[in-house]
């Protein structure tokens, strides 16, 4: 999880005509690309489209090489990470379909559906990529301003919920407490930060 500017990130994406900082910038997330490529060949992962080539896919606008394929969801993530803050580790969950029961205890306890956590965890990213498929990795967002709203839910909640959901709501509430107060922080700073950025891998 970070934060951070997700309109920077996408004017570098679509821009017709890059700034020279955009161009800097770029130059940062194509090196990234490229190292991620690297360390996906090392691993033994063969994509279809290198990661490199999604990010010159992405930011040409043209006809992605494959519908289903997780080098771009790649691609998006290494633009992402220049532009937002250090990533804070959620922890380590085996079955991303669990949030789901999560959702439903939540839901029942009456935590809205905007605030249950499959609604941002895996709502992917704000610009239409290929499916990245069965596999991972996945990509959430969820405006930074209604960080408050989910801690004061979460909080409500957290003593009523299953035990085995507790750890995970607590986590959340407390991320989210702190999110809210680093925002209002920002915005006397004069700071842009809009997005807290999800990447399950």
């Amino acid at each position: 999880m970070s934060t951070g500017d997700m309109r920077s990130v996408v004017r570098l994406l679509t821009a017709v005509e890059r700034t020279q900082a955009q161009e800097r910038m770029f130059a940062i997330v194509r090196e990234r690309c490229e190292k991620t490529d690297a360390r996906l060949r090392e691993q033994g992962i063969d994509l279809e489209v290198s990661v490199s080539r999604a990010l010159e896919e992405l930011v040409e606008g043209t006809t992605p090489s494959a519908e289903l394929c997780p080098s771009y969801t790649y691609a998006f993530h290494e633009a992402v990470a220049p532009h937002f803050s250090d990533t804070t580790d959620l922890g380590v969950w085996h079955r991303p379909s669990w949030f789901y029961a999560l959702d439903t205890e939540l839901a029942r306890l009456g935590v809205p559906a905007e605030l249950l956590p499959a609604s941002f965890l895996f709502s992917g990213p704000p610009l239409r990529l290929p499916h990245p498929g069965d596999a991972m990795p996945q990509i959430g967002v969820l405006p930074v301003q209604r960080a408050a709203a989910l801690a004061e839910a979460y909080e409500r909640v957290l003593r009523h919920v299953d035990p085995e959901f507790t750890e995970t709501v607590g986590r959340f509430a407390e991320l989210m407490r702190f999110e809210a107060a680093e925002w209002e922080t920002t915005q006397r700073l004069g700071r842009t930060d809009d997005t807290i950025f999800f990447w399950f891998c």
